[in-house]
């Protein structure tokens, strides 16, 4: 009898296992095809509607006619200004997301760090983008520095409110059952703070690197020869909507594209969470 009752728990065992192997259909795949189709669909009618003389194009250039100018700019032109506008946004955001990941876990850890630095951050994040060009260019040049800079501005604050609201809305429980156990403070922070607080620190990381394209824009706008920032400030002076409408599309384009990257980085690093939008994704819509 014992021997009946192993062999069917063994086949049990192997039906789960191969269940468990067998690929789950992604449930919300045609929802992500649509997703992808509706902006061409919304180009297409645009190129429509140019064609049909209801859009002026002279305001509203049809998309064909962006892609003209961008292909007519040359894969290297256009590839120096793409490459010159992402090193400033990945360095200016690596420095900003690094030094906020630093001091706002000191605020979150320490009230007496929070209560010293918070009432200036909160004046400091109020400033808009262009309110720092001049005194970034006044102290640093017109030299990569103060783009950059201004970059990292843009990503710190962000980032840094995250990390600390991540941090205090740590359930308490979690911490006591840390601290029944023996955990050091080092452990604690390690071991439940931190991975607590990593969806709220994600949140902030992707806001951030948004932030960080717009800030690059605001620098190129300013001081700069090169970057899809100048290409937008360029075709605003010589009264070329199609080279406008191209940088903001390949801002779009490149912003869409980090964001995904960071995304992905977020769902690989978060798998263990066992949450709602995770049965939504293998469930079946709400």
């Amino acid at each position: 009898m014992a021997t009946d009752e192993s062999l069917a728990l063994n086949r049990l065992a192997h039906a789960a296992a191969g269940q468990r192997a067998t690929p789950t259909r992604d449930p919300l795949r045609r929802w992500r095809i649509a997703g992808l189709i509706l902006p061409l669909a919304f180009l297409a009618l645009i190129e429509a509607l140019v064609r049909a003389s209801v859009l002026p194009e002279h305001l509203v250039p049809a998309p064909s006619s962006i892609v003209e100018t961008l292909w007519q700019l040359g894969a290297g032109r256009l590839g120096r200004h793409i490459g010159a506008s992402t090193l400033r946004v990945f360095a200016g955001f690596g420095i900003g997301a690094a030094l906020a990941l630093l001091v706002g876990a000191l605020m979150g850890l320490s009230r007496r760090f929070d209560a010293l630095l918070d009432p200036a951050f909160q004046a400091l994040r109020a400033i808009p983008s262009l309110a720092w060009v001049p005194i970034l260019l006044l102290w640093m040049g017109i030299d990569e520095a103060p783009k950059i800079a201004l970059v990292a501005i843009g990503a710190f604050f962000p980032v840094q409110l995250s990390v600390v609201a991540g941090i205090r809305g740590v359930d308490r429980k979690l911490i006591e059952l840390g601290e029944v156990n023996g955990l050091s403070r080092r452990a604690l922070f390690t071991r439940v703070l931190l991975p607590a607080s990593l969806p709220h620190i994600f949140t902030g990381l992707r806001t951030g690197l948004s932030l960080a394209w717009m800030f690059m824009v605001a620098a190129e706008l300013i001081a700069a020869t090169r970057g899809l920032g100048y290409l937008l400030s360029d075709g605003r002076e010589t009264g070329r909507p199609d080279l406008v409408f191209g940088a903001i599309l390949l801002l779009a384009l490149l912003g869409k594209l980090s964001d995904s990257v960071l995304k992905a980085i977020e769902t690989h690093v978060l798998s263990w969470r066992d949450t709602a939008d995770r049965d939504v994704a293998s469930g079946g819509e709400r």
